[in-house]
């Protein structure tokens, strides 16, 4: 009778069942070189951006026992750093799957708040000057303030406006805009468009190619490949170079351009969940773009702290952005001759 009195007092609530709390994984116990291999940053950092980003995630709470802000923060960065699913992340960190499902968008969301601090594209001439000057170091190019291109992340078929989704290599992506210094540093990532949409339509709907043909940089340039139209602040390679100085023209152009491909191998280097060779982003594409916002913050905090990149790897090959079909006009065209004759 005692057994069953205590069952219906259980059941009915008068008596409290015993909270089980959670062993969390100490990770920042162990060293730099292990934090950057599951993390990509070191101690320092890491308690750096848990600092940053604690206001946010520490949530109002009357329990104790809240989620840490590392163990979020952490766990994130592992996530995003490796591609693993959020099961193998949460047994790995001590947390619940459903506490880490929860815990990625609100650190996602977190670390995009900060993105101005870090992502910032030289619209003042002071900026542009320093830019300059290393662009002018790769190859003799002169007055670049950006290297463009656009880079594919893969994602599992949307339920809405499939067709949309799938690119010239018939797989489901997000087309993604970067723009890079001569750094490698990200100066602008647009991460909103389907698969299907041309690199040019990309740039031409972006804010950074609104301002720049609106005159807002009235001298400098990007410089971008031929799936760009050429305009008088982006010059492209020449279709067909016959002269030694058109030649040379797009032999420089090439060199000093591949800048932001390198940046793109780093970026998905180091957030290996962006590369399709660990698969697909098994999201919505609105989660996948966040994804995409915060790696690319991330890329740079990594870049202001020297923070090295142990490998870059062998990336598949982008889908073809397909014919550029827009007519340069006549001011691009001189632009792009002039320099072809000083160079």
């Amino acid at each position: 009778m005692a057994v069953l009195a205590l069952l219906e007092d259980i059941a009915n609530g008068r008596i409290r069942n015993e909270r089980v709390f959670r062993d969390y994984y100490d990770f920042l116990a162990h060293d730099d070189d292990w934090l950057i291999s599951r993390f990509r940053f070191p101690r320092a950092v890491l308690l750096e951006i848990c600092t940053e980003l604690g206001p946010g995630l520490e949530r109002q709470t009357a329990r104790s026992h809240a989620l840490p802000v590392p163990i979020q923060v952490l766990t994130t960065l592992g996530f995003l750093a490796t591609g693993s699913f959020q099961r193998e992340l949460a047994d790995r960190s001590g947390m619940s799957q459903g506490a880490l499902s929860r815990a990625i968008p609100a650190v996602l969301n977190g670390i995009i708040r900060i993105s101005a601090r870090y992502i910032r594209f030289p619209y003042d001439a002071v900026n542009q000057a320093h830019i300059k000057a290393q662009f002018a170091e790769i190859a003799g190019f002169p007055n670049v303030i950006g290297a463009i291109d656009c880079t594919h992340i893969a994602i599992k078929a949307p339920s809405e406006g499939e067709y949309a989704y799938v690119n010239r290599k018939h797989f489901h992506s997000l087309n993604v805009q970067v723009i890079c210094d001569a750094q490698m540093r990200l100066t602008n990532i647009v991460a909103r468009w389907p698969g299907a949409t041309h690199d040019s339509f990309v740039l031409t709907n972006s804010s950074v190619g609104n301002r720049l043909e609106a005159g807002r940089v009235c001298d400098g340039w990007l410089i971008g490949d031929s799936g760009y139209a050429l305009r008088p602040w982006l010059l492209t390679p020449l279709a067909n170079p016959l002269t030694v100085r058109e030649q040379r023209y797009n032999n420089i152009h090439g060199r000093t351009r591949s800048v932001v491909e390198r940046a793109i191998g780093q970026l998905k280097s180091r957030w290996r969940c962006l590369d399709r060779s660990g698969g697909m982003l098994l999201y919505h594409p609105a989660k996948v773009c966040r994804i995409v916002q915060a790696c690319g913050v991330l890329h740079n905090i990594a870049h202001s702290h020297g923070v090295p990149l142990r490998e870059v790897m062998a990336l598949a090959d982008d889908p073809d952005p397909g014919p550029n079909y827009a007519q340069p006009n006549a001011e691009a065209i001189r632009t792009r001759q002039q320099l072809i004759s000083r160079i």
